[in-house]
């Protein structure tokens, strides 16, 4: 008989000797298993850590460091019930002066560590350095304005109504050196495109360093009316200021302008309050070509187009 044979005739046992079979190498596994787990080994693990400062006082102008890996020696129990992650209590850094320290070497890190990983011996700390921001907290309040819809809307179509913003206001907490350069106002950015209808809806305030800011509210309400708007042409009377006695102005004192302005408005608008004004504070010996600031014109309208005006000394 081949030896092939042979090998065959040992394995044909019925269901119950299968069942033996099974259950005699899941009891050698089981006993390597346990048998392995009571030598002691080395590894590296990763272990979760916490810093201990006052959260009422302080906050993270970035994230602080949520692990260290360090190399140890211990019991095969007690590396692989921490390998694992089960009940691996975080190591804790003591910050007394929080805003003060912003790295702390891995080589330094045992001192902090060695009265906290029981059952284990640290070789050493692979992680090379851990990078701490923290700041005294502050809060202040900023009103709230609509930046430009020049993107937003429509080609075509324009803003026909004053921008209501509920509330108007918003209060930001965070680190102290972030929360203090925030311009006042803060201005709110749509992501709506194409608008071409009354707009009102809930608009969140996206910021810088919001992961790190506290909003409140986090969202304001949002509303303002939008229309088609037209094209109309009309003149201006050119006035000047600081005005140098040596300067005089070579063009007509009427200006060719055009505005943009919403549809239902367009039969009762008028220039008649408008101006176009050209400042001349600065202005040194020479020929030059300037554009014209249009004040007075009315709400909701703005300049298309209008010439410049060319002066001399």
């Amino acid at each position: 008989m081949s030896p092939f044979n042979s090998i065959l005739n040992i394995l044909r046992f019925n269901r119950r000797n299968w069942k033996a079979v099974v259950l005699c190498v899941f009891a050698a596994t089981v006993f390597w298993f346990f048998n392995a787990l009571n030598k002691t080994y080395t590894t590296n693990i990763n272990f979760p850590l916490r810093f201990d400062y006052d959260h009422e006082e302080f906050v993270p102008v970035r994230a602080l460091p949520a692990q260290v890996r360090i190399n140890v020696t211990g019991n095969g129990w007690e590396l692989f019930k921490r390998s694992t992650g089960v009940k691996i209590a975080p190591l804790e850094i003591p910050l007394e002066r929080p805003s003060e320290v912003k790295k702390i070497v891995g080589s330094n890190l045992p001192m902090f560590f060695s009265n906290q990983v029981e059952g284990l011996e640290i070789n050493f700390v692979l992680t090379d350095t851990i990078y701490i921001d923290l700041e005294p907290k502050a809060g202040r309040w900023v009103k709230l304005a609509m930046d430009s819809l020049q993107f937003n809307l429509k080609d075509g179509y324009g803003v026909a109504s004053e921008i209501s913003i509920t509330p108007d206001s918003v209060y930001l907490e965070g680190p102290e050196r972030i929360v203090s350069r925030f311009d006042n106002p803060v201005l709110l950015k749509l992501r709506h495109r194409n608008i071409d209808e009354n707009f009102s809806d809930e608009v969140e305030l996206d910021i810088p360093s919001s992961d790190v800011i506290k909003r409140d509210p986090p969202t304001v309400s949002v509303k303002f009316n939008v229309e088609r708007m037209v094209q109309l042409k009309d003149s201006l009377l050119i006035t000047a200021e600081n005005v140098p006695s040596t300067v005089s102005i070579v063009e007509k004192r009427l200006i060719p302008v055009t505005v943009s302005v919403p549809e239902s408005m367009a039969d009762k608008f008028t220039l008649d309050s408008a101006r176009a004004v050209i400042d001349l504070r600065g202005f040194r010996r020479g020929e030059a070509k300037l554009l014209p600031r249009v004040d007075g014109l009315p709400p909701f309208s703005h300049v298309v187009k209008i010439d410049s005006v060319r002066i001399r000394l």
